[in-house]
């Protein structure tokens, strides 16, 4: 299997990448002066961790019949500093509100991610110190 996408200058520094989904996401970087109209592809790199552990979470918890909670998910990435920056620790947290929270179940579902599911958290293991938290906010 592979996936291929096709990136497009758009002018200044603006890039539109499509997706197999056929979706798209533009990305940018700071310019002064310009408003910034898109993600930065480090930046980018962080949602897609939080999303594709994210979305083994909530898979395996509705497979366990989880489903009174709510999840967000922080990543922070620390770079490198000299060029190529690169990140060389990322720390995601994830936060579960909810009332009577499955905690066992919760840590169970992170953990299957965090050790067998997410590709990407393990091509980012490849470069960097992976660090994860979980957070319980009972209501």
């Amino acid at each position: 299997m592979s996936h291929k996408i096709t990136t497009n200058w758009k002018g200044n520094m603006l890039f539109d990448s499509d997706n197999p989904s056929g979706h798209h996401v533009l990305m940018d970087t700071d310019v002064e002066g310009k408003a910034r109209e898109g993600l930065s592809p480090k930046a980018l790199m962080l949602s897609s961790l939080a999303g594709c552990s994210g979305l083994d979470v909530v898979s395996i918890l509705d497979k366990m019949k989880i489903d009174n909670y709510d999840l967000k998910m922080e990543v922070e990435g620390l770079l490198t500093d000299e060029h190529p920056k690169y990140y060389h620790t990322v720390i995601l947290d994830y936060h579960f509100t909810g009332t009577d929270l499955n905690e066992e179940k919760i840590n169970r579902a992170v953990q299957l991610s965090i050790d067998k599911y997410c590709g990407v958290m393990e091509m980012f293991r490849r470069f960097a110190e992976v660090k994860t938290n979980v957070h319980f906010h009972n209501k």
